[in-house]
């Protein structure tokens, strides 16, 4: 009985199978590790983050001037604003953190725009305390919205403030940290004023 060999044909189609086995799985891990890098974000984007912050917390400011003439409508439009200032504190918090440390130009340009927004939050912090006796008037249960909004403002403040303080040239940080303290503050004045 003779053996039969594998020929020429059958082996280069054995080798072909093994070697497309071999560049799926290359390309796989490739594709793999790549996404599993963090994404190193810029300046730039913070920025546009900040820029966006800025303007939620405007718009926050606004409707909150505008209550309790605005009545019930008004208080959910500010519960809506307040949680895009919260979703905006977050995304410039999280591209603070993967920007990392600024130039003293940078840190300059992010602590004018903090500058700029800050009478507007600590407007609006303080309406909101002033306006409490509306606000759990306009409907039963609405103060304790109040009161979770400004725990997460709270939380999500803080943690841009450390971000950006963490990154701030070393001259800039005291400047950082009294603009963070001011705020934060308030703040927590606004939840001690809503646990009551």
């Amino acid at each position: 009985m003779h053996s039969v060999s594998p020929g020429p044909t059958l082996l280069r189609g054995a080798a072909m199978v093994y070697l497309f086995r071999f560049l799926v799985f290359f390309v796989s891990t490739c594709v793999v590790a790549a996404l599993a890098l963090p994404i190193k974000r810029t300046f730039a984007s913070l920025s546009e983050d900040m820029a966006s912050l800025a303007h939620a917390i405007t718009t926050l400011d606004n409707l909150v001037k505008a209550f309790p003439s605005s009545g019930l409508l008004g208080a959910i439009e500010i519960e809506e604003a307040a949680a895009t200032v919260i979703t905006a504190l977050d995304a410039a918090a999280s591209d603070s953190a993967s920007t990392g440390p600024l130039n003293d130009a940078q840190g300059a340009a992010i602590i004018e725009i903090v500058e700029g927004f800050e009478p507007a939050m600590l407007d609006a912090i303080s309406r909101v305390v002033t306006d409490k006796a509306a606000f759990e008037s306009a409907l039963s249960g609405l103060d304790a919205v109040v009161l979770a909004d400004l725990e997460e403002l709270f939380t999500a403040a803080t943690s841009l403030a450390t971000q950006l303080i963490t990154n701030a040239p070393a001259d800039l940080k005291p400047t950082a940290t009294s603009l963070e303290g001011v705020i934060i503050t308030a703040l927590t004045s606004a939840v001690k004023a809503y646990e009551t």
